[in-house]
């Protein structure tokens, strides 16, 4: 019963967004006359399905282009006991969307009692303190410019404050710049104790559609 209610649902959806021709009479030779191309936007002509019931709860509702990146879940590091950090080399960001979009932003945050510091050459924090738990870390993507914390040691630093070269992605049919690649690099003061897999900070990522404005 479902399905034939759905079914039924989807054609009055499709009934609802179908299109009307008017038709504009011209009765002088020669005569023109101006016809607009209309254009409404639908949620796959057939409404959300909130309720997970199989029917639609607004059939014909009107929506607007889908906007659906994907981003990574984690960006790992290991540190070596020489203090050599290494990073993931296949990080990326992936546009699924239709349409382009560009990241608009990027910060980091300390977290679990961690501080940024300047990023640089490692030997930077060899005076200071062991589990003095300071994070530098510096961030690019695409073949955008490196954008790294710096000296100022708030916890919370903008990396990116706008979309750069790097930042642009095309949708989803243009395989070839529909995806950039994250790459990362950090320092870290030396440890006491052996961690695992803690959080040490937090990357925020904002992504927008790359409008015409």
């Amino acid at each position: 019963m479902k399905k034939i209610v759905s079914l039924i649902l989807a054609l009055c959806a499709a009934a609802t967004m179908s299109v009307s021709a008017f038709a504009a009479e011209i009765d002088t030779s020669g005569g023109s006359a101006s016809t607009p191309v209309s254009l409404t936007t639908t949620n796959g002509g057939i409404g959300n399905d909130t309720d997970g019931d199989g029917i639609p709860d607004d059939p014909g509702s009107v929506t607007p282009t889908k906007l659906n990146v994907v981003v990574p879940t984690a960006l790992p590091m290991a540190m070596s006991d020489d203090g050599t950090v290494v990073t993931a080399t296949d990080c990326q960001i992936e546009n699924l969307s239709y349409g382009a979009v560009r990241v608009k932003s990027v910060t980091i945050n300390a977290a679990g009692g961690w501080k940024l510091t300047a990023f640089g050459d490692k030997s930077t924090l060899a005076g200071e303190k062991v589990d003095s738990n300071k994070l530098g870390f510096a961030l690019s993507i695409g073949d955008g410019s490196m954008k790294s914390t710096d000296k100022s040691n708030a916890n919370t630093q903008q990396l990116i404050t706008a979309p750069i070269k790097g930042c642009y992605m095309t949708g989803v049919g243009d395989e070839d710049s529909n995806t950039v690649a994250i790459d990362y690099a950090a320092i870290v003061t030396p440890l006491s104790n052996s961690v695992k897999n803690a959080t040490i900070a937090n990357v925020v990522i904002i992504v927008e559609w790359d409008t015409a404005d």
